[in-house]
Order: C-alpha cells, then structure tokens, then sequence
C-alpha cells in the first residue's frame, strides 16, 4: 500500500521589539539570567498587562505578508496550565480572535510552485527557558513574557522538504520585515511538527505524531524524512502507530520518544480580564502595512530588475540581510552591479568566514568596496593588483585609488606610451614573430609578457595584447 505524509507545522517566532510583551522590561539575548525581569513578569499581585504597540504593527506586518485577513478589534485571552515555565499559571494568548486568518504561503520546490495554506497567525507571550540540570532545573526568566507569534499551518505540507522551504520562507519574512533575528539556535524562531501517514486517496486522517526541539531547518527535513519512513514502515506491518511527542536526536538521525499522549489537554481559555478589547483603525493597520521594510521576495525582484543578477547571486546575497543591504549601499556607487557581486560574495564573504565577524563589523565600507571595483574595470589596476590592494584596504581607510598610487599599481592605458615599448619588444624577438606567423599562438603570449616586463607591470594587460596583435599583422 502506498502512503502520504500529512504535515502541518507550528511555527514561534520571537519579535524583535524593545520590550516584552505586556511589561516594559528590556530584551536582550545575552543579559544574564534573570537580570531582565519585572513584577509583571514575576506575576506579582496586582500587576496589569499593557500591549506591546510595536508587537501589534509586527503582526500586522507578517500577517500581510502571508496574504491574511486582519482582524481589527484585538482580544487577548487565558491559556491556563501549571508549568514551571509559567509563573502566572496561564499564558496570555490570543483563542478565538487572532490578529491573522485564512492565509497562504507560496513555495518552490523542485523547480514547482506549491500553495501551502495557513490556518491563523495569533499574538502571545513567551514562557521562561528551563535549563534542566542532573539533579535539578534552573528557570531563567529573562525569555518569560518577550512577544512571540505562533503561525500554524493547515495540514498540506507532504514532505521534509516541503517543510523545510516553508520554514525558509517564514523565516525571509520576518528577519526581512524586521521583526525577528529569525535565529533558530537562540530559540527565536522555532518549531514543532505534526505528521501523520494514510494511504493515497483517503480524507481520513493518521494518528498524528508531534516533533518538538527542532534547532535547525535542515533538521527539520531530516526528522520528517526519518519520520515519515519509520510511520511507513509500521503501518506496512499491520501494526498502529501510536499517538506521541518524540524529539530529533542529531547523534542517531533518528527520531526518539519523549512522551505518549493520550488526551488533550484543557486548557481553560476564557477572555483576559485584565485587557479590554483593542480596536485598529484601518489607518493604524495600512499604516503599519505601508512601512514595513522591503521584503525578501521584493528584493529579489528588485534584484533582478534593477542590478540585473542572477537568480543564484542573489539567493547568496540575501542569505544574510546584512550583507544584501551591504550590496545596495555599494551598488549606488558603481554601474558594474556583476562585478560588485563576485566580489561580495567571493572575498569579502570569505574573509567574514575566516574572522568570523558579521559584515557590520566588516571595515571596508560599501562605497570604498564600490571605488575598488571601478578602478578594476576601469583598466587601472588589474585584478591581481585588486586582490593586493583588497589587502591593504582591511588595514586601511584610505581608498583604492590612494593605495594604488602609493604603491605604484596604477596601469598605463596610454598608447603613445605603450607603442613604442611594443615595437621594441617586436624588434628584438623576430624568431616570435615567425613562430606566430608559423600558426604558434604561445608567441603571442610571449611577447605580451615581454611589454609588462619592460613596463614594469604597469601596462594594461588588455590593451598590451591590443597593441602587440595589431602590430604584429602588420609585420606578416
């Protein structure tokens, strides 16, 4: 019997606001645990929730993005559960009413265009991070309260590499829209998977397994591929698949049980007391909407379009948005849009990788990178010398040209200079002018060697090889 896989995916994403979600207390990934908490996160009695402003535009932004429809009157609600995580005993959410519904996502995968559909996208507030020793659990309540969106799939999603493309593309926008890192190994953005198994052509649902503690998106593909071939291999046995919460176990490849689970658990929503229903002006949503900043699939357009890369250049540059915005600076200062790429993406990205450094920290700017790759073009260094002169600029603000000059680069294209050192070349090595007449291309060679030679290395090789052709057809 053949079978289907049926994947829906929960996604959280951490917004990159100022603040927490309904309390003033900062945010910053690196504080030291429990350095960043107040009395609303602590659930101190008597304390009362304000809404996030900026969590509200951040989830307008990403539920237009996803093709939603916006609901304009905000109601939070009470997700009540004991946990340690949750030092309320509830979770403020967003049940009945969230901000997004009824969206879309397109993705392509393999050289395909697939419509996956999305369910909701809601507001809510993060839990603390446990940290789970041998003997005991440390609870950090720095995470406790920091604004999150949950955007749930609806169950269309057929294979790990399906998932994985949906997660690529939530993750482009909301690292593009500014509303999150996108960072899954600090927790930012994570996931958890559902995935069931029925035969081709039935509507009937399988017993749904639930993935949790996924850190990567290759991961991702790997523990529903793992998945989707252990349910196969059960269900073509005669045996059922039990109802479970298992983890990825990166050391095994593999899958690994973490709990049954039997019953759903009830919790208790009802409408938060503590904050009154918001109502969005339409002016408030468009305006949110309109300045948002320039998304991934829009820049890729705008990549295309104006600079006129390729599809595989900017999909590299855009890997990282710090270095596409990079580009953009440097490109308002050169026409040589290809040129400025390869550089970008060959030895600045390879010298990011070696310092491990981000290109904010990067020391040669956008425009002294632009002026180095017009001086190449130009014909006034070459490309070897552009390396060097690369070199020196890491230990230097001085630009391209000052460095050049300093270190006497700068190549002759000047022809009145240049003719007569050919014809001296031409004059003293006539066996070369046979061997080329004689069909033996490596003369010509020579003899350009010859002129950089004589000049020093400082003869455009390019119009070097111009002279030294045109003057040899008329010797023969």
């Amino acid at each position: 019997m053949n079978f289907e896989a049926v994947i829906g995916l929960e996604i959280h994403v951490e917004m990159k606001t100022k603040s927490k979600m309904f309390s003033s207390a900062p945010i910053d990934f690196n504080a030291a645990p429990n350095s960043l908490v107040n009395a609303v996160d602590m659930a101190f009695p008597g304390i009362m929730p304000v809404v996030n402003k900026q969590a509200v535009i951040n989830a307008i932004r990403v539920s237009n993005a996803l093709h939603m429809a916006i609901d304009h009157t905000i109601v939070f609600d009470r997700k009540n559960y004991f946990y340690s995580d949750l030092p309320k005993g509830y979770q403020i959410t967003q049940d009945k009413h969230p901000i997004g519904r009824d969206g879309y996502l397109e993705v392509k995968v393999n050289d395909a265009v697939k419509r996956i559909g999305i369910e909701r996208l809601h507001m809510e507030e993060d839990t603390c991070m446990q940290h789970h020793l041998t003997d005991c659990t440390l609870l950090d309540y720095n995470r406790a309260g920091i604004p999150l969106i949950e955007i749930v799939s609806r169950p269309e999603i057929r294979s790990g590499l399906e998932a994985m493309k949906y997660v690529e593309k939530i993750r482009e926008i909301v690292t593009y829209s500014g509303v999150s890192n996108g960072k899954m190994e600090e927790g930012s953005l994570r996931c958890d998977v559902n995935v069931s198994l029925r035969p081709v052509g039935s509507e009937t649902f399988g017993t749904k397994v639930e993935i949790k503690n996924l850190n990567s998106i290759a991961n991702i593909e790997r523990a529903l591929d793992y998945e989707v071939k252990r349910q196969e291999e059960i269900l073509s046995a005669g045996k059922k698949v039990i109802q479970e919460t298992r983890r990825y176990d990166e050391t095994e490849k593999a899958t690994i049980r973490m709990r049954l689970k039997t019953d759903a658990v009830d919790y208790k929503y009802f409408t938060e007391p503590n904050i009154t229903p918001i109502v969005l002006s339409e002016q408030f949503v468009k305006t949110a909407i309109d300045t948002c900043p320039e998304l991934y699939d829009e820049k890729v357009q705008r990549f295309t379009t104006n600079y006129g890369l390729s599809e595989y250049d900017i999909s590299v540059l855009l890997l990282d948005q710090g270095i596409a915005d990079y580009y953009d600076k440097a490109a308002k200062y050169t026409k040589n849009y290809k040129v400025l790429a390869n550089w970008i993406i060959g030895d600045v990205s390879g010298y990011l990788n070696r310092e491990i450094i981000k290109i904010e920290e990067f020391l040669i700017s956008p425009e002294r990178l632009a002026n180095l790759v017009n001086i190449i073009n130009d014909g006034k260094v070459s490309n070897k010398q552009g390396r060097e002169i690369f070199e020196k600029m890491l230990l230097s603000l001085d630009s391209p040209e000052k460095i050049a000059n300093d270190n006497h680069m700068i190549q002759i294209s000047d022809d009145s200079f240049l003719l007569p050192i050919v014809n001296e070349v031409l004059e003293a090595n006539a066996q070369s002018i046979d061997d080329y007449r004689n069909g033996k291309d490596r003369a010509l060679g020579f003899l350009v060697g010859q002129v950089m030679k004589k000049s020093q290395g400082k003869a455009n090789p390019k119009l070097a090889s111009q002279l030294v052709l045109e003057e040899l057809k008329k010797r023969i």
